[in-house]
């Protein structure tokens, strides 16, 4: 019983890190170390960080008629929460 519990709490903890922790761009997408245009194949420019972004890649969002792509999920709500202020290209 002893190895079953601690199985189980081994399994809980490797979850929580894949989902929330360091294994979570693997579920998310990746938002690894980039400078802004360092890859001219892609197509769109990521508003909030300045990354390229394929089209058949990561995240679209139709904001007053223009559809914007985003490297991330976490740049996606980024922009979701202050459009404007990416917008205008303050990427603070």
């Amino acid at each position: 019983m002893e190895g079953w519990l601690s199985f189980l709490i081994f399994a809980g903890v490797f979850y929580l890190m894949m989902r929330f922790g360091c294994g979570a761009h693997m579920i998310h997408g990746s938002h690894g170390h980039h400078q802004p245009g360092d890859d001219t194949e892609h197509k769109d420019i990521d508003p909030v960080c300045g990354m390229g972004v394929k089209a058949e890649q990561g995240y679209g969002k139709m904001h007053e008629g223009q559809l914007y792509r985003f490297c991330s999920r976490d740049c996606l709500d980024k922009f979701e929460s202050e459009p404007e202020k990416y917008l205008k290209g303050d990427k603070s």
